[in-house]
């Protein structure tokens, strides 16, 4: 009896410890996704100083074919920043949506990439969409 006993309290020591290891690699594995969402945030926000591009996430391509993907970027700009719509400074050179990236885990529409004449008016467009979000 005593040996059987001896036995269970080991597999159940066992059993704890590797129970215990699996909550702390859950933990640490939520740490490092958080870190890597930072890290994506810090890159993405160098990436957007130097050039004078912006991606426009999550629009449908159906909305496009009326007015163009110009316009709809024009349409986007006054919707979202009202208070820069209308500023006559900020002109788009060439917007157009990105290639067709097949992805079986994550279906979704082609992003479009809106290339402006001046890097001050991508920045002034960044700066109010943030304002905008930041409240």
């Amino acid at each position: 009896m005593q040996p059987r006993q001896a036995w269970m309290d080991e597999a159940e020591q066992r059993i704890s410890d590797i129970e215990d290891k699996l909550i702390e690699n859950n933990e640490a594995e939520k740490k490092t996704e958080i870190k890597a969402k930072g890290h994506d945030l810090r890159i993405r926000g160098i990436s957007d100083s130097l050039k004078r591009n912006i991606r426009i996430i999550g629009v449908p391509e159906e909305e496009e074919r009326e007015i163009g993907v110009e316009g709809l970027c024009d349409q986007i700009i006054v919707e979202n920043v009202p208070n820069l719509g209308k500023d006559t400074d900020i002109k788009i050179q060439e917007a157009q949506r990105t290639p067709i990236r097949f992805n079986k885990n994550r279906p979704s529409t082609r992003h479009i990439i809106v290339k402006f004449t001046k890097y001050s008016g991508k920045e002034r467009i960044i700066k109010a969409a943030r304002g905008k979000k930041s409240p």
